[in-house]
């Protein structure tokens, strides 16, 4: 994996149209893309449309990324991600509640194979996630790792979607904050 520097200037260069810079960029980002979109649809063949997709608009929309915003995978991740979580919605009229599959959460510990190949970005990510409330990190877990919306957490946290909302917010504050951003 490169270097978020490093990514950061592929994509001021993808945003130029630099095709040798965006080729790179997809060799150096897709499989982590793949993962976060396979983790949301569960189909394969669904998960690689949307990394098409995703990566298109990585090109189009290159020109608006902002490195003080964002680090670079996580924008497009977000990208990534919503685009699933689109197609998720627009595909199910089952609740997620009637879903069995869908309630799964993160194991506490990922299985040792999974473990060893972390990177320490994930290591310290994962430590911050786990130093929230239980109840917290399982909120986080469901919204961002699961794509849930805030109407099906509110349902789920028997609580006011504002109140979620804020909840999040608090989290993702203090997850920041453990991170040093």
């Amino acid at each position: 994996m490169l270097t978020p520097a490093e990514l950061v200037w592929l994509i001021a260069a993808v945003a130029k149209g630099d095709q040798a810079a965006f080729e790179r960029l997809y060799a150096a980002t897709r499989a982590k893309l793949f993962g976060v979109v396979l983790r949301i649809l569960r189909r394969q063949d669904l998960a690689e449309e949307v990394l098409q997709e995703a990566y298109v608009r990585i090109w189009n929309g290159a020109g608006q990324f902002n490195p003080g915003l964002s680090s670079p995978i996580t924008w497009m991740a977000s990208i990534a991600r919503n685009r699933a979580i689109d197609i998720v919605r627009k595909r199910s009229e089952v609740s997620i509640e009637e879903e069995p599959s869908a309630m799964e959460v993160a194991a506490d510990s990922p299985d040792p194979l999974a473990r060893r190949e972390m990177t320490e970005e994930l290591k310290r990510l994962l430590e911050c996630v786990g130093r929230l409330e239980p109840d917290r990190q399982k909120l986080v877990l469901l919204a961002y790792y699961n794509g849930w919306s805030r109407e099906q957490l509110a349902a789920k946290f028997e609580a006011p979607v504002n109140t979620v909302k804020t909840w999040l917010r608090r989290s993702m504050m203090d997850i920041r904050e453990c991170l040093g951003l």
